[in-house]
C-alpha cells in the first residue's frame, strides 16, 4: 500500500480550524503547499444511515454545555493573541453538508483553496451563515464558479458519493477532532500543535 501523504483535516465550523487555517497559510505557506487538506464535519441523517451499512462509525461527540462555554472564552483569548478581528457566526439550523460538500465540488472545479479562503471569511469574519445555498452562490460569484453548482452541491449524487469517501478516510484515519494534522504515523491535534506539524514536515523535506 502506497504511503499517503502529509495531511490536515480542517473543518468550517471551527474557530480552531479557522486559526489553525490562517496560521498555516499566513506564516508557513510552504507546508501548506506541501500537505492534503481534507474535510471533516458532522454527516447528516442519510449519510450516516449509509456509514452504519457500511460498518463505519466516527468518533463525534455532541459538545457539552460547559465545554461550549469555555470555548467561547478560549477562542476569544486564541483569537487576541493573533490579532484576528472575528464574529460568532449565528446558525439557526446547520446543515454542515452545505458548505463541506460546496468544497468538495470547489476542489474538484481546481478552486478548493480559493473556496475555503472564502467560506472562512465568510463564517468567522463577517458572521454569515453557511449552512444556506445562499451563502455557496454569493461564495461561487465571488470567487468564479457556478453558484448554482455550489449551493446544490449537498444534493448532487455524484459530490455526495465523493463525501462518503471523505468521511471514510476520517474513519480510517481515527479523526476525532479539528484542526488534526497527520504525517507518517505521527498525529497532532489541535491548533497549537500545528508548530510540530510544521517541525515534522519540514525535517522530511
Amino acid at each position: 500500500m502506497a504511503r499517503r501523504a502529509p495531511r490536515w483535516y480542517f473543518s468550517f465550523r471551527s474557530p480552531y480550524s479557522w486559526m489553525a487555517y490562517r496560521d498555516l497559510v499566513d506564516h508557513h505557506p510552504d507546508v501548506a503547499e506541501r500537505i492534503d487538506w481534507l474535510p471533516f464535519w458532522e454527516p447528516d441523517e442519510p449519510a450516516l444511515d449509509e456509514l452504519e451499512r457500511s460498518n463505519i462509525t466516527l468518533p463525534y461527540v455532541p459538545m457539552s454545555k460547559e465545554k461550549h462555554l469555555y470555548i467561547l472564552q478560549d477562542v476569544r483569548r486564541l483569537s487576541r493573541a493573533r490579532d484576528l478581528a472575528m464574529v460568532w457566526p449565528v446558525d439557526p439550523a446547520p446543515r454542515w453538508e452545505v458548505s463541506h460538500l460546496a468544497y468538495l465540488a470547489a476542489h474538484r472545479l481546481g478552486a478548493g483553496r480559493e473556496f475555503i479562503a472564502e467560506t472562512y471569511r465568510a463564517r468567522w469574519e463577517r458572521g454569515e451563515d453557511i449552512s444556506a445555498p445562499d451563502t455557496m452562490r454569493k461564495i461561487g460569484a465571488t470567487i468564479g464558479l457556478d453558484p448554482e453548482t455550489l449551493a446544490g452541491a449537498y444534493q448532487d449524487a455524484g459530490i455526495r458519493e465523493l463525501g462518503m469517501t471523505a468521511l471514510n478516510s476520517l474513519h480510517r484515519d481515527g479523526v476525532f477532532g479539528v484542526p488534526f494534522f497527520i504525517c507518517g504515523f505521527d498525529k497532532y491535534w489541535g491548533v497549537d500543535r500545528l508548530p510540530d506539524f510544521v517541525e515534522r514536515i519540514r525535517a522530511t523535506r
